[in-house]
């Protein structure tokens, strides 16, 4: 196989694969946690463990971020971005749900709020930087 089919083959299986997180996240944030089925609990434990785990990798890459802050913009604003649409995710559920706890409200304000403004002031870093 040439490198350039086998490049082809690996974008192919990532796109399929794709599939998965997109469908999964779209019912996610559309219908909250009445698409999980069978066990509540066990599904729930499940669900919650596993986005746990995603915060830590998120976590994990934005401490990654720390050194040479000022040439990470690039990876800095994709974990912004993830956690800002994650963020407008649980303003929905706010607003069709109700009013979470003061964990959550805090997690909100964090994630629409001091999250932008963390990424404008990388990128104000970032620009004083290269001067």
């Amino acid at each position: 196989m040439t490198p350039r089919r086998e490049r082809t083959l690996l974008q192919g299986v990532v796109a399929l694969v794709c599939i998965v997180p997109f469908g999964a996240s779209i019912v996610g944030i559309l219908h909250g946690a009445a698409w999980l089925q069978g066990d509540p609990a066990t599904n729930m434990d499940s669900h919650f463990r596993y986005l746990s785990g995603l915060f830590l990798g998120m976590g994990i890459a934005f401490a990654s971020c720390i050194p040479d802050i000022e040439r990470k913009g690039g990876r800095f604003r994709l974990l912004g971005m993830m956690v800002v649409i994650g963020g407008l995710a649980r303003l929905l559920s706010l607003v069709t749900v109700g009013m979470p706890s003061t964990g959550h409200l805090v997690g909100l304000g964090i994630e629409l709020g001091v999250v932008p403004l963390v990424l404008a002031w990388q990128t104000r870093v970032a620009r004083r930087c290269r001067t």
